[in-house]
């Protein structure tokens, strides 16, 4: 699933996560569909990330689809299209997929049609459940076939027993996501995994995952989207661009959220993105990859190098091609570095 002007070392599915790439087409003609993030790709809170909406549709002239992916399970896609509709942004509900949908297709595989499904959540994953032709049912003495658990605001203690005593009958249990946190108009607050650590705490037991990192949301977004040649568009390493490589899709990362150039060099090999962009506009240009240079990796006007533990940056011009020759320095490099200097040249 990946773009046949990139150029890698390796190849598709290649064990190894892949290095950053070369795309001599802009993303949005290389790629056929962008599965994007929300929060912190497309939307803050309740403003559009700048430049977000007309890129989407400039990549739509050049023939890129779009699926909007989200580990939220508390709207609809109804909800969800509305939302960034009032955004400016464009959006069907069909080209919304959420954890939900993902959660209640895995559910379906369990149980099939007309199975119990103990939902523990909001109006987005009750409609989902049903979509599938699951029925929910409200109560551990319902004798559900499954657990379901999803965020939502409204949920409190009586919800997280009554999936606690199913659970500890033996139910299978399905969470959509496992999100620590959760942005919110006034700051970051609890998620989804906080909830779902209640109930394994006092039950003992390990839910199965729908959402980012983990593969199911990433099916279900090919599923729906009708996707040969998906490009995984995110700014966070630990859900957007680990579910990337895990299903050994190229990925892009944006620099409109959560993750810092200091956060991108640290990352792991298995959080380590195809891509870089400032924003959304990224999908609108060519990409070029580091080269090796000597001890330097050069990209564009800048070189960079890991001397004596230290990385040193030279050059002028576009900061992410600096970016892209220091990660290219640092991952290979594969230990301890001084990163400070070089991170102050990009401030």
């Amino acid at each position: 699933m990946t773009a046949e002007t990139a150029d890698r070392s390796g190849g598709a599915g290649h064990a190894a996560p892949l290095p950053l790439l070369t795309s001599q087409k802009s993303l949005a003609e290389a790629y056929d569909t962008a599965l994007l993030d929300l929060d912190g790709v497309v939307y803050r809170g309740a403003d559009a990330v700048p430049h977000a909406a007309d890129a989407l549709r400039a990549a739509a002239e050049h023939g890129m689809r779009r699926a909007y992916v989200t580990n939220n399970a508390s709207r609809t896609p109804e909800a969800v299209a509305e939302h960034l509709n009032e955004l400016g942004v464009p959006a069907t509900p069909a080209e919304v997929v959420t954890s939900a949908q993902a959660a209640a297709r895995m559910a379906h595989a369990c149980v099939g049609d007309g199975g119990r499904v103990l939902v523990i959540g909001g109006e987005g994953l009750m409609a989902a459940v049903q979509e599938v032709g699951l029925k929910p049912v409200a109560s551990a003495d319902d004798l559900p076939d499954i657990v379901v658990q999803g965020f939502s605001a409204d949920l409190g203690w009586k919800d997280l027993a009554e999936a606690t005593y199913a659970v500890r009958r033996g139910v299978t249990w399905i969470a959509t996501n496992t999100d620590t946190t959760i942005p919110s108009a006034r700051g970051i607050a609890p998620g989804n995994g906080t909830l779902v650590a209640a109930v394994r705490a006092a039950s003992g037991a390990v839910p199965q995952v729908a959402g980012k990192p983990e593969l199911p949301l990433h099916r279900e977004s090919i599923l729906r989207s009708g996707a040969t040649r998906p490009l995984i568009v995110g700014d966070r390493l630990d859900t957007d661009i680990e579910g990337a490589v895990r299903g050994h899709t190229d990925s892009l990362l944006v620099f409109t959220g959560v993750t810092t150039p200091r956060d991108l060099l640290a990352a792991p090999a298995d959080r380590r993105p195809s891509y870089l962009a400032e924003d959304l506009r990224g999908l609108l240009t060519s990409h070029v990859a580091p080269i090796r240079d000597g001890v330097s990796f050069v990209c564009a006007r800048w070189s960079a190098a890991v001397v004596s533990e230290q990385l040193v940056l030279h050059g002028h011009g576009d900061k992410m091609d600096a970016l892209r020759a220091m990660c290219a320095a640092v991952w290979e490099y594969g230990g301890p570095v001084d990163m400070e200097d070089a991170l102050a040249s990009l401030a």
